[in-house]
């Protein structure tokens, strides 16, 4: 228990920027290195041909439904047990990592048969024109073997991280992600197996992670997994949902959007879609770096909100904003300057540069304004508000960008497609506004009443 209290101490107590730093910088690489399993298999399947990196653009959403059930279960139950260690009711946390991480597992399993089974509808339900078919099938199929380690990796990730115990979170996820780069050309080149090689590396390097982060959960300050510990009941469903939720909704709407996308694109032919895909692995891979941040910021805000700490928590939740808008104003700056480079790294083809420089210069036109929306979104589902977390997960990429997909192409074509997201941002950060204000209102009379 000395640890765990060592724990306490410096999450309630330590230097804000110290502690939201020292939480938030291997959660940072954690981020990272999840979202390198995509680019690279992006990078080196973007040397073969146009059908094959859409290919990998279209089973993008596929992976992000996988991602979004380890976050609900991962998010859910570490928000949870944040807010436990916070309030120093220890075997409350004890059984809900187990239980967490068992539910997440069998998740994973049902995403994977059911993939299986519906392998050839499901590809063409996610935007693949009869050109790209063969190839999505062949990336599709391998994926989803990896699904039961990539949701409880997740899980096991997230607990981890809001137990305030990022750095053994990031080594399972590091090591894997460094796996699956170096097997890439190996399998892709060497072996001659194409798109299928990139899937096999990226199923590879999940199972380690996946072994790697159930030994660490038995190491240091972590709580270890234990079947003994597993304890499924509906208040424990409920705190999961509460929890993770906002998570589900954010990655699961993130994935649906990326399927309209997909089918938006679709009608200016495969460059479209190739170039899409490309312009969002780029703003994913920038905006993990945020999401990392954030997710650096969960462990203190949980840990301080329910130690009732409302004034720090404040005082940390904008430090959190000021340091990731900050950030993302420098990449933007790059960004502009070096559009046509980072879209010809990933596809030298001058129809898909032409598509991705418009579509990734109006996605950098406003992405200054999402941090402010995530962290938010953050604050709001670790607190266990989960209808306004929900709200604000959902705005960017389901409330506002999916029916903007409808619409905007509509009127300015294959413009409404690259513009979308960039009118879908400024509206998010006008719904977090009103949002946020409220919240820090109850905190303000918690405040008071104590």
């Amino acid at each position: 228990m000395a640890k765990h209290a060592d724990n306490y101490t410096f999450l309630t107590s330590g230097p804000i920027h110290r502690v939201i730093g020292t939480m938030a910088v291997p959660t940072i690489i954690s981020m990272l290195i999840t979202n390198l399993y995509s680019i690279v298999d992006t990078f080196f399947v973007g040397q073969l041909d146009t059908q094959s990196t859409a290919a990998v653009g279209v089973v993008f959403s596929v992976m992000f439904i996988i991602q979004a059930f380890g976050f609900l279960f991962g998010h859910g139950s570490g928000n949870y047990i944040a807010r436990e260690l916070g309030a120093k009711r220890h075997d409350n946390a004890v059984k809900m990592a187990s239980t967490g991480f068992f539910f997440s597992l069998v998740m994973g399993v049902v995403i994977m048969v059911l993939g299986l089974l519906f392998l050839r509808p499901l590809s063409v339900l996610l935007g693949s024109t009869p050109t790209i078919l063969p190839y999505t099938e062949k990336y599709l199929g391998i994926v989803l073997l990896g699904a039961p380690a990539m949701t409880a990796s997740l899980t096991m990730n997230n607990q981890m991280r809001l137990q305030g115990n990022a750095s053994f979170a990031m080594y399972g996820i590091v090591t894997g992600a460094v796996l699956n780069v170096a097997l890439d050309p190996l399998f892709i080149f060497v072996f001659g197996l194409g798109v299928s090689g990139a899937a096999v590396a990226t199923v590879v390097g999940q199972l380690v992670s996946f072994f790697v982060l159930l030994y660490m959960s038995g190491r240091g300050e972590n709580i270890p997994i234990r079947w003994k510990h597993f304890s499924p009941s509906w208040k424990a469903a409920k705190e999961i949902f509460y929890g993770g939720s906002p998570s589900l909704s954010r990655q699961g709407l993130g994935s649906l959007a990326t399927i309209v996308l997909n089918v938006a694109a679709g009608a200016y032919g495969d460059a479209a879609i190739a170039a899409m895909s490309i312009v969002n692995r780029i703003c994913v891979f920038v905006m993990s770096i945020i999401v990392g941040l954030g997710q650096g910021f969960q462990p203190f805000c949980g840990f301080c909100f329910g130690a009732g700490l409302y004034r720090r928590l404040r005082q940390g939740y904008w430090f959190t904003v000021k340091l990731g808008t900050v950030f993302i104003l420098i990449f933007t700056t790059v960004g502009f300057l070096l559009t046509d480079e980072l879209i010809v790294v990933f596809r030298n083809d001058p129809a898909v540069v032409q598509v991705g420089v418009v579509a990734l210069r109006w996605q950098l036109a406003t992405l200054s304004l999402v941090p402010a929306v995530m962290v938010s979104n953050m604050l709001l589902q670790t607190c266990r508000k989960p209808w306004r977390a929900n709200l604000l997960a959902a705005a960017r990429r389901g409330i506002y960008f999916i029916p903007l997909m409808f619409i905007l192409p509509r009127y300015f074509g294959l413009l409404g497609v690259e513009m979308c997201q960039a009118w879908s941002d400024v509206l998010a950060f006008l719904t977090t506004i009103p949002v946020v204000w409220s919240f820090f209102r109850e905190l303000r009379q918690l405040e008071k009443a104590a």
